[in-house]
């Protein structure tokens, strides 16, 4: 059969349909990129916030309207909103086939088939080294999940009750993994977990993601590769991590911690802890001990029971914070978490404004940290050229993650042809204006030498309908 995807919501979404994708191949099917050709269309979704939920479902009712104008004769839905909805979706959904939750990856043949799935054991689903896998992120840039489910009380939050406990892929899963990626071409990989900075604690590892990161920055490479890791938590991060990462040039210096608000009292209630001080502590401590760090977080706004002394305290660790990438959520006050049942919500007019008021500061400050990056020159992984005009080419630092953070644009390339650039090459490049987010300048090197045995890097075919790893679940800059 010919089968076509759609991946909603965050990366570690993008991995589970990635894999579920490698397994429909592994069994002998084909998958498309053409709606209108799929036998099967597979919705993998995403419901962490509202906007998120009404995303998924629009995109199912879209995707059922294949099974009128297309070949489609089944629709597959996937993911977090099965786990939240399974018998709403079933009740409400009649052009729904079949569901599918996020521990039941393996049953994704069967579903597709038509066919009863075999009872999978109750062992949460945490995919490994050896699974199958269709890649659909640009052949020089890939996700690994290191883990999976999480085990922190966060009152807003909702991601264990459908991802589960905190489970850890062993070590040598995730470097056989890695290898097979740098020697395929990949020159940046991103690591990836609900709090990557718990890696190995099941395991009884005092310093698991440290010790992860050292042994992926020793895997030898003909060219030079990146290797990042997304989403710490603020009280995981040790100094034996920052030492690490300052340590190999091939760890990125870039931190995603995302603090969610600096209000001691919000973070109370947010079940949280630690205050303002605590945090500015911490981000002084990353920044002596790794030069040039780019630090990125992400703020709650409209919190049950901000008042607007609690959020002038955020604005004002912001202001002192000083950090590279800031995202901003507006509360979304979901039924099943626990902050749902707190008292003095916030109304939407004030959330609203507020956001805007917090990204208004934060704008200011990028604006001003990019400007000091006038004249000088950094290695930047070049994308391709960019979606708004051929005339430009889109790059990024090794400070600005993938779907994230903002870009580099080139518009500058030399008068050497030889010096013309290609997906997925690293070169030197020198910022001749700053904006709000992104950067603009000149390739000021010569081409990388490429190993004879590796032919030049293209673009994945994408055999995915549609992917959105940015609006569900990822605020603006």
């Amino acid at each position: 059969m010919k089968i076509g995807f759609v991946s909603l919501g965050c990366p570690k979404n993008l991995v589970d349909s990635e894999v579920m994708m490698g397994q429909l191949v592994a069994d002998g099917h084909e998958l498309t990129h053409q709606p209108g050709e799929a036998d099967v269309i597979v919705v993998n979704t995403c419901s962490f916030i509202d906007p998120a939920k009404q995303e998924s479902v629009d995109t199912i009712l879209e995707m059922a309207e294949y099974k009128k104008t297309g070949k489609a004769q089944r629709l597959v839905v996937a993911g977090c909103l099965v786990e939240r909805y399974r018998e709403d979706i079933r009740k409400n959904l009649p052009e729904v086939d079949a569901v599918l939750g996020t521990n039941e990856l393996a049953k994704i043949t069967a579903l597709c088939e038509g066919l009863e799935p075999k009872e999978l054991a109750p062992e949460p689903y945490l995919y490994h080294d050896l699974t199958a896998r269709i890649f659909t992120t640009p052949r020089h840039s890939a996700y690994i999940k290191i883990a999976e489910g999480c085990d922190h009380p966060c009152s807003f939050c909702i991601i264990p009750q459908f991802r589960g406990k905190f489970r850890s892929r062993r070590p040598e899963s995730v470097v056989n993994e890695a290898k097979r990626m740098f020697a395929s071409g990949v020159r940046e990989i991103n690591l990836i977990g609900q709090d990557t900075t718990c890696y190995g604690e099941d395991f009884g590892l005092k310093d698991g993601l440290a010790d992860l990161l050292a042994r992926l920055a020793s895997i030898e490479t003909d060219l030079p590769k990146w290797v990042r890791f997304l989403y710490a938590y603020p009280n995981k991060v040790t100094q034996k991590l920052l030492d690490t990462i300052a340590a190999h040039e091939s760890l990125v210096k870039y931190i995603d911690m995302p603090l969610q608000h600096a209000s001691a009292a919000t973070l109370k209630r947010m079940k949280r802890g630690a205050n303002a001080d605590i945090f500015l502590k911490l981000i002084e401590r990353i920044r002596a001990t790794i030069p040039g760090v780019a630090i990125r977080t992400s703020m709650i706004v409209g919190f049950p029971g901000e008042t607007e002394q609690e959020f002038e305290e955020l604005c004002q660790f912001v202001q002192a914070a000083q950090f590279d990438r800031l995202g901003v959520f507006s509360y979304s006050d979901e039924e099943t978490s626990k902050s749902f049942h707190l008292e003095n919500k916030v109304d939407k007019r004030t959330i609203y404004n507020r956001r805007r008021t917090l990204m208004a500061l934060q704008r200011r400050i990028s604006r001003a940290r990019n400007r000091k990056l006038i004249g000088q020159e950094f290695q930047i992984l070049l994308e391709g050229p960019s979606k708004e005009t051929e005339l430009l080419w889109e790059a990024r630092l090794s400070t600005q993650a993938p779907e994230i953070d903002g870009v580099c644009y080139i518009n500058d390339f030399g008068n050497d042809d030889e010096a013309l650039p290609r997906p997925g090459e690293m070169r030197r490049f020198r910022v001749t204006e700053a904006h709000d987010y992104d950067l603009v300048g000149a390739l000021a090197d010569s081409p990388e030498p490429r190993p004879l045995a590796q032919a030049p890097l293209a673009a994945n075919p994408f055999p995915i309908l549609a992917s959105n790893s940015r609006s569900s679940a990822i605020p603006a800059r």
